[in-house]
């Protein structure tokens, strides 16, 4: 018999003094600016294109989810490097900016997880190690030093990851975190959808999937491909990553 998911037992405690929040359960780790600016994370730049860019998908993102009261969202692309991992990042921090929402970005690709390295944080164990062992997920959540934003590392390396997400244990932990915060977003970074069998067999326990597919790089070919896997998902839009004018553009679906 599988053992019972050990879920936060009570709601993140927020105490707000001069506008910032300060968490009591969830660790905190500071984030440097020249990090986050090497790694092209909006937070490590000066107010400009790359800021707006992403408020302006942030805004078509939500008007969409809002509209449809979705409050989950996966983040894939057809294949590697497209930037999809840095694409949920700058989202997860672009919603955050909004007053009356909280951001949980959960790295669920375990086989490349990036999303701590893009911020800088360390992280022992993540969510490969509450599906296997069920360490408390309170235990594992990281603050990156961002008001509203929380991270879920990646944690665990398994060889059976597809068959964990799709896991009753998943499933229900998923629907915990919809249902427990009604204004939190909750982000999942996930492999390239033609690489791996973990983001197809995913995604329908998501309320949408936003693709990033990279300028020069992306064939056709391989986005009908994707199309076609994901034609029972609501996919949200097309992100057209590393442009030449160096915009990002967001097609709908």
């Amino acid at each position: 018999m599988e053992t019972p998911p050990q879920l936060i037992n009570k709601p993140e405690k927020l105490f707000i003094d001069n506008e910032n929040y300060k968490y009591t359960q969830t660790r905190v780790q500071a984030t440097q600016s020249i990090h986050l600016h090497e790694n092209r994370v909006i937070t490590g730049f000066k107010p400009g294109k790359w800021l707006e860019s992403y408020k302006m998908l942030r805004t078509r993102c939500l008007q969409v989810m809002d509209a449809m009261s979705w409050n989950t969202l996966a983040i894939t692309s057809p294949t590697n490097s497209t930037g999809n991992s840095l694409t949920a990042v700058n989202l997860a921090i672009s919603m955050a900016m909004e007053l009356n929402r909280s951001v949980l970005l959960v790295d669920a690709n375990f086989t490349n997880p990036s999303v701590c390295n893009l911020f800088g944080i360390k992280a022992e164990a993540g969510l490969g190690d509450y599906l296997s062992h069920d360490t408390p997920l309170n235990e594992l959540l990281i603050n990156p030093s961002m008001d509203r934003l929380v991270v879920l590392p990646a944690g665990k390396e398994m060889l059976n990851s597809t068959e964990m997400l799709r896991s009753p244990k998943m499933i229900r932990l998923v629907n915990e975190l919809k249902n427990r915060y009604p204004s939190r977003i909750i982000i999942f970074d996930l492999p390239p959808l033609l690489s791996q069998a973990d983001t197809l067999g995913f995604s329908p326990y998501v309320d949408c999937v936003l693709i990033v597919v990279e300028e020069g790089h992306t064939k056709t070919e391989e986005l009908k491909q994707a199309a076609v896997l994901l034609k029972e998902v609501n996919v949200l839009g097309t992100i057209f990553n590393k442009a030449t004018d160096n915009k990002i553009k967001y097609t709908a679906a």
